[in-house]
């Protein structure tokens, strides 16, 4: 039945022509915006039958106190209006894609006389050539270290021809990796034909280049040019083995996207499957919560509004497991985006049908983890309720903070704060200080310079470190450390419950300790799992930075040593590498990887600590 009032005689004026509705509450906010082939009927059937409308539908029904309306002159006018007005105002009921999401490109710049490989996220009209896009900047990284493998482009930002000759070549073209074109050695004119092959290759014409590299390989050998014939060779090699990898999908080439959708409940997940060139080049699954059902094919449907008004690559054919609402509207606009026919369709046999089935069997398990999670968020929220009723708390702890000290004989004092939110480690809220007032080994102190540092940071209104109170202060340690934290809270005007986390013999968690006394905690209960937890973290966590602070003290003393390394190079090694061992039993090549240390740094480092090993074994 109509809702009755003003909304009901609103509906009466609506038009008969397509458009856009916008549904407000009681508030003025927008709270759904959606399309509509004929708005007066679409908008009249949200408020009846609401017995077979979706929970979601329902709960947004109950909510709307008022709506607008925009006419347009077509259905795809109104599409396109309908996803620039989502992305504006980002409604709650709206599914909801991440917003400027631009899908990465190889841009290859042929226009330029010695070619270079670089990675964008558009592509634009200037001359070069583009290859995507691809469904993560993993697999554009993944993909250039396979292309600088086989084909051995430079891997320097040096320019060319302008840089040709100025220095030696260097530590690649020593390890075969690189036809040093600064050498001179390499033309321009081949140095654009391994870029040719290059096209081929990301153009997925693997039978052609290989049937070329084949034929080069066998004239190479009968003209005895045995070098170059191995290279051939081993660039054969490389492109098979990556072929083996990669899953053809269909036996009749061409791009193509596949969209499938899976509901069960409140929770749907759409999976996305991209197709270049006959082969699956990535994936890409998108979780909806609170949903239903008996919605597939609209969740499927306002996906694919959205995702295609974004910057994204339009295949010749997108198929999808659901027949879906103005899917002549979605071809047509996809046809005027490509700039030629694109179709929009339901496989029903063959390969593409396999294809979709399999991108259905990927929604439905991806619907099953979530519910898996949902579980683990439920034991979560239960180790949370057992906690507080234990430690009596007024509140279920949304927010615990715990602390902890970490030093050498009283060097390099350092603490450390973990952040559990909702019982899980809020990462991005760590924080680690550098203890300023307290020499020696003093863990008392320390902790109180800790948490004065920290709660009197949290009252300043301009410094965004600490904008949030705890529910909960845990403590590593016993009843020293739980009076210092009551002792600063005290000084500072402060009411946060504050207990310690004590250990056994065997250095486990035990429980958690208070002026009264140990507190009992299940020893198979969620409460001292969640206690274990976040003790065993911001310990971890201390225990690392302090480790970090002495390895950098130590690291920065030996590199030092070594011409051309300085402050930031250093910093750079320690960030890549995590530990000084690692950097000195690192190759040449692993160490040029590293931003920031060029071929020649590399080298000095690596010749350093060879040396240094070489006078280590020496008996003096």
């Amino acid at each position: 039945m109509i809702k009755v009032g003003l909304l009901e005689e609103k509906i009466k004026t609506l038009p008969s022509s397509p458009g856009v509705y916008i549904m407000k509450n009681k508030d003025g906010k927008i709270i759904y915006i959606g399309k509509a082939k004929v708005l007066k009927n679409r908008v009249k059937q949200y408020f009846m039958n609401s017995a077979n409308h979706s929970p979601k539908v329902r709960a947004m029904v109950e909510n709307i106190a008022d709506f607008e309306y925009i006419m347009c002159d077509s259905e795809m006018e109104a599409l396109v209006l309908e996803c620039n007005l989502i992305k504006e105002h980002k409604p709650k009921y709206n599914i909801l894609l991440k917003d400027g999401k631009n899908y990465p490109y190889i841009k290859l710049t042929l226009n330029e006389e010695y070619p270079k490989m670089l990675y964008v996220r558009r592509a634009e009209n200037d001359g070069a050539r583009y290859f995507g896009p691809y469904p993560s900047g993993f697999s554009v990284r993944e993909t250039f270290d396979i292309v600088k493998r086989i084909f051995k482009i430079a891997h320097c930002k040096k320019s060319f021809p302008k840089d040709i000759g100025k220095e030696r070549p260097c530590l690649y073209y020593a390890m075969g990796s690189c036809c040093a074109p600064c050498s001179g050695k390499v033309s321009s004119e081949e140095y654009r034909t391994i870029f040719d092959e290059i096209c081929d290759f990301l153009s997925r014409n693997d039978d052609e280049l290989t049937n070329n590299l084949q034929k080069e390989m066998e004239q190479a050998a009968a003209d005895l040019e045995f070098e170059h014939a191995a290279l051939c060779r081993d660039k054969l090699e490389a492109i098979r083995n990556l072929s083996e990898k990669q899953k053809v999908l269909s036996t009749s080439g061409g791009d193509a996207d596949f969209f499938a959708v899976a509901a069960e409940d409140i929770l749907a997940s759409v999976e996305a499957f991209f197709v270049r060139g006959g082969k699956l080049i990535g994936t890409e699954t998108f979780d909806i919560k609170g949903d239903s059902a008996s919605d597939e094919a609209r969740i499927l449907a306002d996906y694919l509004d959205q995702y295609y008004t974004g910057e994204v690559f339009v295949p010749k054919a997108v198929y999808i497991s659901h027949e879906i609402e103005d899917a002549d509207t979605l071809s047509e606009f996809l046809s005027e985006k490509r700039g030629s026919k694109v179709s929009v369709s339901v496989p029903v046999r063959g390969e593409k049908k396999k294809t979709v089935d399999m991108a259905v069997k990927n929604a439905k398990h991806s619907i099953e983890r979530m519910k898996t999670e949902q579980i683990k968020e439920k034991m979560k929220q239960n180790s949370l309720i057992e906690l507080a009723e234990a430690l009596r708390l007024e509140v279920i702890p949304d927010r615990i903070e715990s602390y902890d000290i970490s030093h050498t004989s009283g060097e390099e004092n350092v603490a450390a704060m973990a952040v559990f939110k909702n019982g899980r480690p809020s990462k991005r809220d760590y924080r680690i200080f550098k203890i300023k007032s307290v020499e020696g080994a003093n863990d008392v102190a320390a902790l109180k310079e800790t948490l004065e540092r920290r709660f009197t940071h949290e009252k300043r209104e301009k410094d965004g470190k600490f904008d949030e109170l705890p529910d909960l202060v845990l403590m590593d340690g016993g009843l020293a450390q739980l009076h210092a934290a009551q002792e600063v809270f005290e000084k500072l005007g402060i009411d946060i419950p504050v207990f310690g986390m004590v250990k056994d013999d065997r250095h486990r968690t035990r429980g958690v300790v208070s002026d009264e006394g140990e507190v009992y905690l299940k020893p198979t209960g969620g409460a001292i799992r969640l206690v274990t937890y976040i003790q065993d973290e911001v310990h971890n966590t201390a225990i690392n930075y302090h480790r970090k602070l002495r390895e950098k003290k130590m690291l920065g003393s030996e590199l030092e040593k070594i011409p051309g390394i300085g402050e930031a190079k250093r910093k750079a090694l320690m960030t890549h590498f995590k530990s000084i061992e690692k950097i000195k039993t690192a190759d040449a090549e692993a160490l040029a990887e590293v931003k920031g240390i060029s071929a020649k740094n590399a080298e000095e480092i690596y010749k350093f600590f060879r040396k240094e090993t070489e006078n280590d074994d020496i008996d003096v």
